[in-house]
């Protein structure tokens, strides 16, 4: 589903995100885990074309992400996208919020949006709350919103990007086991996460970065239980981050 080949990066004379290929199969749960300033934010949000690289190809369902003659606009539609901070529209109610997009950009009727919008609320457990604006919820709520919205628009793969860093830790985890319901029901999913337990539950592989490249690329069962055959970067990092 999502093919990321030899991708690089610079800002300025600055690289961040060097030699990068890995692949994502459709169903597959891939977490994307690494120090700060490692790249992840940055490798995840390529895909879908909100930061520009020069160097690679990223191809999504078949389609080249950097290409001139790719419609952008189409392609972020059928790419889900959950930011770290909601990125929710603050003046519109929950169930605009889920059903402007699909009106403006697939060309759904308000009353076909607005039965998507209310299945899909039903689903993250928010149907109580769809004339509520997003000032009104918590901030857990908001992200099963931003989900929400997100599957409204009927995509082929999920990408999330620090999806629960913004939460208390009490609303953690009502984001991520509607993440886990997701995965459990196939979709293609890149999770940037720092989250361990999710990845140990859910994830069929891990990338480790680490200063703009991918470090370690293999199955969960390898990552977390083969420690002495990971890199010596990534031992680091498993043995700060584990114990806890």
């Amino acid at each position: 589903m999502i093919e990321i080949k030899d991708v690089s990066k610079w800002y300025g004379h600055t690289q961040v995100l060097d030699g990068c290929s890995t692949q994502v199969a459709d169903g597959e749960v891939v977490v994307v885990c690494g120090p700060s300033g490692s790249g992840k934010s940055t490798l995840i949000k390529t895909v879908n074309g909100l930061e520009p690289f020069q160097k690679g190809e990223i191809l999504v369902d078949g389609v080249s992400v950097g290409a001139k003659t790719t419609n952008l606009p189409k392609l972020r539609a059928s790419i889900g996208m959950v930011f770290q901070s909601f990125e929710l529209f603050p003046h519109l109610s929950v169930m605009k919020n889920l059903s402007i997009a699909q009106q403006k950009v697939l060309g759904r009727s308000a009353q076909e949006a607005g039965s998507r919008a209310e299945t899909l609320l039903a689903r993250v457990g928010l149907a109580a709350h769809r004339d509520k604006f997003p000032g009104q919820l918590s901030g857990g709520q908001q992200q099963r919103v931003a989900i929400a919205r997100a599957l409204a628009m009927d995509p082929v793969a999920m990408l999330f990007d620090e999806p629960t860093s913004a939460l208390d830790p009490e609303m953690v985890t009502e984001v991520l086991d509607v993440m886990v319901d997701l995965a459990s029901e196939g979709m293609t999913m890149m999770v940037v996460t720092h989250e361990m337990g999710f990845a140990r539950k859910v994830a069929d592989r891990v990338i480790f970065m680490d200063v703009g490249k991918i470090v370690e690329d293999c199955s969960k069962d390898a990552f977390f239980g083969q420690l002495e055959e990971r890199s010596e970067r990534a031992q680091l990092f498993l043995s700060k981050i584990l114990p806890h």
